[in-house]
């Protein structure tokens, strides 16, 4: 995109002082192309009416608007009680404008008219995965082979920010509610808020700047601060599971021993018993798909950092009828369900990076954390969108 060079400086500008304050130039550059005013956004929303209201999230609620030429679109709306910010209201538009794939949305612009802010994206009408997933009445929509493709499509799209992306892109928050569904229920990965660049050949760093939802967090990450692509495979494994088996993957109602879905399944895998996983609402499934899908996710979430996966190899896995997977190992559970410890990153985890300050924010399912140095304990709790 020709204009992007010019874009960003006058984002953050707009953003932090209003558009009163962007100079006629600059205006001229990208006003047509990326920024939306708030009255055609209220036009858009019926004035942001609770009939237009298609859910909510960490950020603040998301409305269904039609724009002066017929076009339906999805309005993000940042709302004053967000746990996000300006920080990952601006990092969300960068990214997006940075990436363009069949499964991830599409950002169309944005409004950043004080004290408003708001994202527009592509419209679709299947809303978000966990609205069919967790829903007994809607998830017989999902049959075998369309969750097969969603498992795909989200693999597809990992391969692209982690390897295609003109920088690699870790996700940090991949989830079934920011799947988002086309009118085919193909996938579509959503919410880059908290998505960081790895500029270079940088594979992982360490940082004390922790963000991701309870459940999905890798507990090398969850624990020590250390993000590298494979804390993206560690959610996308606990997503696929959860795919399979129809369910949430922290879920108290079922029981000990089924509460936690990633121990339950390894549970079931050394038993021998891993088709008991498959969600029981399934008219029929493919056994052998499921077995392998199932032992993907294990390998997914294995608890060593470098026996995961790439995503890459990942969708090689899925896309090949002559692929062997190998023998998953333990899985890594410990510190990932609900109760985190920030601590100075050790030597197992080396090149630290760390960030400081001492602000929190918490949003939904969702959590960002700053702090110091010096170790503090953080919980994160609540319902998704």
């Amino acid at each position: 995109m020709w204009f992007l060079s010019s874009l960003f400086p006058c984002l953050e500008k707009r953003l932090r002082a209003g558009s009163k304050d962007i100079n006629e130039a600059d205006y001229s550059v990208v006003s047509s192309d990326i920024f939306f005013d708030l009255h055609t956004m209220q036009i858009a929303t019926n004035f942001f009416s609770d009939l237009n209201q298609l859910g909510r999230g960490g950020f603040g609620p998301v409305y269904k608007g039609l724009l002066p030429n017929g076009e339906e679109v999805a309005v993000k709306k940042l709302s004053s009680d967000s746990g996000q910010g300006l920080r990952e209201f601006t990092n969300e538009v960068k990214l997006l404008l940075r990436t363009q794939h069949r499964n991830l949305v599409t950002l169309w612009g944005c409004c950043a008219e004080e004290p408003e802010k708001m994202l527009v994206y592509e419209y679709l009408p299947n809303k978000s995965l966990d609205c069919f997933l967790f829903d007994k009445r809607k998830s017989s929509s999902l049959d075998w082979t369309t969750r097969y493709q969603i498992v795909t499509g989200v693999a597809r799209g990992l391969v692209y920010l982690h390897e295609e992306a003109p920088e690699r892109i870790i996700h940090r928050d991949i989830k079934a509610s920011n799947i988002l569904l086309d009118e085919k229920l193909n996938p579509k990965i959503s919410d880059f808020g908290l998505a960081r660049l790895f500029p270079g050949e940088d594979t992982h760093f360490n940082t004390f700047r922790i963000a991701g939802t309870r459940g999905y967090m890798a507990p090398e990450y969850a624990r020590h601060g250390y993000l590298s692509v494979k804390t993206d495979v560690f959610s996308y494994g606990i997503l696929v599971l959860e795919i399979v088996s129809g369910r949430k993957n922290l879920d108290g109602q079922l029981g000990l021993e089924k509460a936690d879905l990633l121990s339950y399944t390894w549970k079931l895998h050394e038993g021998g018993k891993i088709l008991e996983l498959v969600d029981p609402s399934l008219a029929k499934s493919n056994p052998d798909e499921a077995a392998m899908c199932i032992q993907l996710g294990l390998l997914c979430c294995q608890a060593r950092v470098a026996d995961r996966p790439d995503m890459n190899s990942v969708h090689l896995m899925l896309s090949s009828n002559s692929f062997t997977l190998p023998r998953p190992g333990k899985p890594g559970i410990q510190g990932r369900e609900g109760h985190y410890r920030v601590t100075t990153p050790t030597s197992a985890f080396p090149n630290t990076n760390a960030s400081s300050g001492s602000t929190r924010t918490s949003g939904g399912n969702s959590f960002v954390e700053e702090c110091s140095r010096n170790s503090i304990s953080i919980s994160s709790s609540g319902e998704g969108r």
